[in-house]
């Protein structure tokens, strides 16, 4: 006898059984791709518990620097981040290299920004078929602002290095005077 419920049952599905929707395939499909992310980080941790500190500090620094982010930094060199802390604040030398890493990723990052305030970002213009570039003038503002005692300073070690240079000049050029006019003294010296 044929099935006369206008509802079929999903195949593989016990009867009564709901179907999963799309926003559970998709949130099934999240839940895996983030237990294989933590599996692989969990490998990595256990690969590296017995590595040698410079294994995991050499990768460890080269994605700080990228990113500025110590979570997926330690996640990149298969570290847990306390380990790193632990190390940061044990070893001086790699304190050091924690802070110039994490100022290359903050120029990275600030170099991104610019190149974003600069060009400007890509925006949907409603009906239009055409996107439409947009400048967030506030921000560039703010980081003009910013960077205005930094390039302040750069400018005011640059022309000290140029002083220096001036007055090294002025010294040697009053040295030759020197020289000239004990020679010179030394020259009446011997004819009269």
């Amino acid at each position: 006898m044929a099935n006369t419920n206008s509802r079929a049952e999903p195949v593989g599905l016990a009867p009564g059984e709901a179907a999963p929707t799309a926003g559970t395939a998709a949130t099934n499909k999240a839940a895996t791709n983030k237990a294989a992310t933590n599996k692989a980080a969990t490998n990595k941790v256990a690969a590296n518990k017995g590595a040698a500190p410079s294994a995991w500090r050499k990768r460890f620094l080269a994605e700080l620097a990228t990113t500025s982010n110590v979570a997926a930094s330690a996640r990149e060199a298969g570290i847990h981040p306390s380990r790193a802390y632990d190390a940061r604040r044990s070893d001086p030398e790699f304190y050091r290299r924690w802070q110039e890493a994490l100022c290359e990723g903050y120029d990275h990052l600030e170099m991104h920004l610019l190149q974003r305030l600069r060009e400007g970002e890509l925006k949907p213009a409603g009906a239009a078929k055409r996107s439409v570039r947009t400048f967030d003038n506030a921000t560039a503002f703010r980081l003009l602002t910013v960077h205005r005692e930094q390039v302040a300073r750069q400018r005011a070690i640059h022309e000290n290095r140029n002083a220096e240079a001036v007055l090294a000049a002025i010294d040697a050029k009053i040295d030759m005077m020197r020289e000239r006019s004990a020679k010179a003294s030394a020259d009446a010296g011997r004819e009269g």
